[in-house]
């Protein structure tokens, strides 16, 4: 199915372009969500006009994306999570977790959908999460798992 982009996406591709995806993929996800339009021909036209415009907004949530970066990037938050003797917690750290503690700490905005951890954090250490703000903008912080109390 061939849909035109409202917004850049990371993987998929940028603003007016017109892309062939998977029929589900459009209808579920692209469309249902503001990212993208059916490929008719008033739809072509209607996105060549707006473009600019279209380009202007993406700009501004780059920048916020930027800001949001140069707080978090590098930055290090500390979980306390129950744990066993040898080091397992019980359940793992959720990218909920993580979001609302960078929005207890640090007051910004990131959704769970942003956070990606690079493996699951299911013991006590200290782990790099990847963050993507933008599909342009990243940042990287670090959770330093820490016991609150041992389990036997």
């Amino acid at each position: 199915m061939k849909v035109i982009l409202l917004e850049n996406l990371k993987k998929i591709g940028s603003i007016g372009e017109i892309i062939d995806v998977k029929r589900g993929f459009a209808r579920n996800f692209l469309i249902a969500n503001n990212k993208a339009l059916y490929a008719s021909k008033e739809n072509v036209t209607k996105v060549e006009k707006i473009k600019s415009e279209l380009s202007k907004k993406d700009n501004e949530k780059k920048q916020q994306a930027k800001k949001i970066s140069e707080k978090i990037n590098k930055k290090e938050y500390k979980i306390e999570k129950l744990s066993t003797e040898n080091n397992e917690l019980y359940g793992s750290v959720k990218p909920t977790e993580i979001s609302k503690l960078i929005k207890e700490i640090d007051d910004q905005g990131v959704k769970p959908s942003m956070i990606q951890p690079i493996k699951d954090i299911k013991s006590i250490g200290k782990f790099k999460v990847k963050v993507s703000l933008h599909p342009e903008v990243d940042a990287e912080i670090i959770i330093n798992v820490v016991s609150s109390e041992t389990i036997q």
